[in-house]
């Protein structure tokens, strides 16, 4: 005979009217354990009452047992040696208060649950054993006329082992001119695995300017430069018909303009030694620019265009750096657009300097979860 305690704790949940559901999320947060973000807020509240249940019990995977323990009490009505029925709910790897250098995987549950329920609404991944996914990262460090970009070597090893983990196959390039980045983007595009893979990356660090990525010959009385739009059009439907209706994310720091104010290094050939600010010995700037909108595209820039990004010659790039931390903490539960905003909320607050990375370009018509380790 079956214990209505072992019923699937979302099923209750769905089966409550929308005012209960709400107390319980009101007494989440009153008991200081369910502190959602503002995005998560605005969810639960504009989501149709059959959605609530579902936003819920995220929210309380993502506080684990605490959580659980609270909505037990108050809802479920088990006692704590009911607690494992909640085993479901507390799936995904433990949260910890210290920050994490390694890429969180997703529960296989996890990953097979979200790929039904909500089929119709995020990308489809392809099962790890008949995938070959492909990423490339395109780095220019030290140029014949531009200075030595110090510290990117710490990006591209960062990049590389974070895309790997990710379950990617990449192919780092690196003192290309412009003419020799689009012919490897060429290559890059037409090569078969596309046919089997489910998405890519494309990821550009260099020196910059307002029309594009600087080439390793770039000066100013002689210009090499990859314009942003060859890009879009190499990996459009009519060039790359392997990537139809796939996720293309393309990740951008690089210079586009000398709008700063201070004594640092600039990846923008252009800047002027204003100052207005404490200088810093390990620091130098990067900017973007953003191009036209094609169909699964996503860029991630690392500053609004027009502005300065940062780049610590010890530590790599601020907005490289960040970026991969929220990898690795929080793909395995959101989508990649909630965690670009994540990068975006971490420079909220401005530190030494400040920079806002921006997401543009978006045309992606479903969500896309990486689901890592699936």
């Amino acid at each position: 005979m079956a214990d209505k305690r072992n019923k699937n704790p979302l099923k209750v949940l769905e089966s409550v009217g929308k005012e209960l559901l709400t107390g319980i999320l009101d007494d989440l947060v009153e008991k200081n354990v369910l502190k959602l973000e503002e995005t998560e807020k605005k969810k639960f509240h504009d989501a149709k009452p059959e959605d609530k249940a579902r936003i819920l019990v995220d929210s309380v995977r993502e506080k684990r047992h605490e959580a659980g323990q609270v909505l037990v009490k108050t809802f479920l009505n088990m006692d704590k040696n009911s607690m494992e029925d909640l085993s479901k709910i507390a799936a995904g790897p433990a949260e910890s208060a210290e920050s994490t250098d390694t890429l969180k995987l997703c529960p296989r549950e996890e990953f097979l649950t979200m790929s039904k329920e909500r089929a119709g609404e995020i990308y489809p991944i392809k099962e790890k054993n008949d995938r070959t996914r492909l990423a490339l990262i395109i780095c220019n460090t030290e140029f014949d006329h531009l200075p030595l970009r110090t510290g990117a070597e710490l990006d591209i090893a960062g990049m590389k082992g974070l895309l790997e983990g990710l379950g990617y196959s990449v192919d780092v390039r690196e003192k290309l001119t412009a003419r020799d980045m689009e012919s490897v983007l060429w290559a890059f595009a037409a090569r078969p695995e596309h046919r089997s893979s489910d998405s890519i990356f494309l990821v550009f660090m260099s020196h910059g300017i307002l029309d594009g990525i600087c080439g390793t010959l770039h000066s100013d009385k002689t210009p090499d430069v990859l314009p942003y739009d060859t890009i879009f059009r190499i990996f459009n439907n009519r060039n790359c018909i392997s990537l139809k209706d796939k996720p293309k994310v393309i990740i951008v720091q690089a210079c586009r303009g000398a709008n700063r104010g201070d004594l640092w290094v600039s990846d923008s050939p252009e800047a002027t030694a204003d100052s207005d600010s404490q200088p810093s010995v390990n620091l130098e700037e990067d900017a973007v620019y953003k191009t036209h909108v094609e169909k699964d595209f996503i860029a991630f820039c690392s500053s609004t265009p027009h502005n300065v990004s940062w780049r610590d010659i010890t530590k790599g790039s601020l907005f490289i750096t960040q970026l991969i931390a929220c990898f690795q903490k929080y793909s395995w539960r959101y989508h990649l657009e909630e965690v670009f905003r994540m990068v975006q909320r971490s420079f909220d607050k401005p530190d030494v300097k400040a920079q806002m990375p921006t997401i543009e370009r978006q045309s992606m018509t479903r969500y896309f979860y990486l689901f890592p380790g699936n």
